[in-house]
């Protein structure tokens, strides 16, 4: 599936939120804003530290409203060399937006993207994990390579379907399973119970990844800086690293490298 004999793909992303989650739910008391801004100002830190010291790539996926109140932070990001991708303008779903509306927040995010990082992103994953009927063409119509939002396979990407014709977008799939924040993310409206024990979500994490390696395919772990970023979870993560480095012929890549990668294999 991959090119120069790679076995399997990882792919660590970040959704990095921030205050926008909260936001978008028009939760915007201190303590709500609070854990937007402890994902920037200790979350972020210490993954970066975390990627640094395995001299990782992840991919960021970013809203603009995230750029916005954290500028410095993104710079930041962009600067150790991760991808900066599309993740709305304040956290909206597009499920339900007529195509005007749902363009105008793509349009929004690129352009934010694009004066912190200069060049637009490459590509795009929905806050809610779903598209609209219109989403697909709107990837075409602003040249996105990939999307990282929906779940129609566990270890192999593919092309997103657009009214029965495979278009050129790149879906890389996600997983409930493999992301922080059903495993993590307590809260009281909307109620989520979260607080799950990182031994309990190594065992899941490590489990998927042996199946993708397994299977040679590709291993895609959703974060957040405000989630993953405390401390037990963070060694969590660090101890996870260390398991999927310790198998010949891992690479660990961005999402777009994973996109491109599969492609040129595909030719």
């Amino acid at each position: 599936m991959w090119n120069d004999d790679k076995k399997c793909a990882v792919v660590l992303s970040f959704d990095f939120d921030a205050e926008s989650i909260w936001i978008v739910h028009g939760l915007t008391t201190p303590a709500f804003m609070s854990r937007g801004a402890y994902g920037a100002n200790v979350g972020v830190p210490r993954i970066l530290g975390l990627l640094e010291k395995y001299d990782i790539p992840a991919t960021f996926f970013v809203p603009a409203e995230t750029v916005r109140r954290h500028e410095r932070v993104v710079k930041e990001i962009h600067a150790e060399g991760h991808e900066i991708a599309h993740h709305g303008d304040i956290h909206e779903t597009p499920t339900g937006l007529v195509i005007e509306a749902e363009r105008r927040i793509l349009e929004t995010g690129m352009q934010a993207i694009e004066t912190i990082v200069g060049e637009p992103p490459r590509g795009y994953r929905s806050p809610a994990w779903d598209l609209s009927p219109n989403s697909i063409r709107l990837f075409r119509e602003f040249g996105l390579l990939y999307d990282s939002s929906v779940m129609g396979d566990d270890f192999r990407p593919y092309l997103l379907d657009d009214g029965g014709k495979e278009a050129e977008i790149v879906e890389l799939p996600v997983s409930w399973e493999l992301d922080d924040a059903p495993h993590f993310l307590f809260n009281f409206i909307p109620y989520m119970a979260g607080l799950s024990a990182p031994s309990k979500v190594y065992e899941t994490w490590a489990a998927e990844f042996d199946g993708a390696y397994e299977c040679g395919g590709v291993f895609t772990l959703t974060m957040h800086p405000q989630i993953i970023g405390r401390y037990h979870r963070i060694r969590m993560l660090d101890r996870l690293i260390e398991h999927i480095a310790g198998h010949d012929g891992v690479w660990f890549a961005t999402c777009s490298e994973v996109a491109t990668d599969w492609v040129s294999g595909r030719k």
